[in-house]
C-alpha cells in the first residue's frame, strides 16, 4: 500500500462549536470511536491547547489486549481543528496522527473531516510491527456517524 493517510468527511447538522465541544472532551472519545479500540478516558482534562497530553485506555488484541496511549496535541484551533499524535503510554509518538477539521456550513451545519495520517512514521521496526492502516475508512465513517449521534444527544 502506497497511501499514507485516509480521510472521511460528513456534514453534521450541528454548529461547529457543539461538535468541537464533544471532540475536545476526551471523556467522549470512546463514544465516538468507530474502531472499537478506545475503551475510556484516563481522567484527562478538556483539550484546550497544543502541547497537552491526554491518556486513553485502549483495547486491541494485536497489542495484547488492554493498554494505554498518550495522545500529544499538535493542532488546536478552537471550533475548527484538533489534531494529536499517538504513542503507547510513556513513549514518544512514532509519527501517526489524527486530525479533525470542522468547516461551518451555516449556523447549524458543519462539514467534519477526520484524517488518519501515518506519513511521518519512518521507523522500519514500527512499520513492520504495525501494519498501516490500523483503522479503515469505514471505521472513520463510523466515527463520524457516532459523532453526529453524540452531538444530537448533547
Amino acid at each position: 500500500m502506497t497511501e499514507t493517510k485516509i480521510s472521511a468527511t460528513r456534514t453534521i447538522d450541528a454548529a461547529n462549536e457543539d461538535i468541537f465541544d464533544v471532540l475536545s472532551n476526551p471523556e467522549r472519545h470512546a463514544e465516538i470511536d468507530g474502531s472499537d479500540m478506545v475503551v475510556s478516558d484516563d481522567k484527562t482534562d478538556r483539550i484546550t491547547a497544543v502541547g497537552q497530553v491526554f491518556t486513553m485506555n485502549m483495547h486491541w488484541d494485536k497489542m495484547g489486549g488492554d493498554y494505554k496511549t498518550d495522545n500529544h496535541v499538535v493542532g488546536y484551533d478552537e471550533n475548527k481543528l484538533l489534531a494529536w499524535t499517538t504513542a503507547p503510554s510513556g513513549q514518544e509518538p512514532d509519527g501517526w496522527e489524527w486530525v479533525w477539521e470542522l468547516t461551518p456550513q451555516g449556523s447549524d451545519s458543519t462539514e467534519v473531516t477526520i484524517t488518519y495520517d501515518w506519513s511521518s512514521v519512518t521507523d522500519k521496526d514500527v512499520l513492520k510491527q504495525v501494519s498501516f492502516p490500523v483503522v479503515s475508512e469505514e471505521d472513520l465513517e463510523s466515527s463520524l456517524a457516532n459523532l453526529a449521534a453524540a452531538v444530537s444527544d448533547s
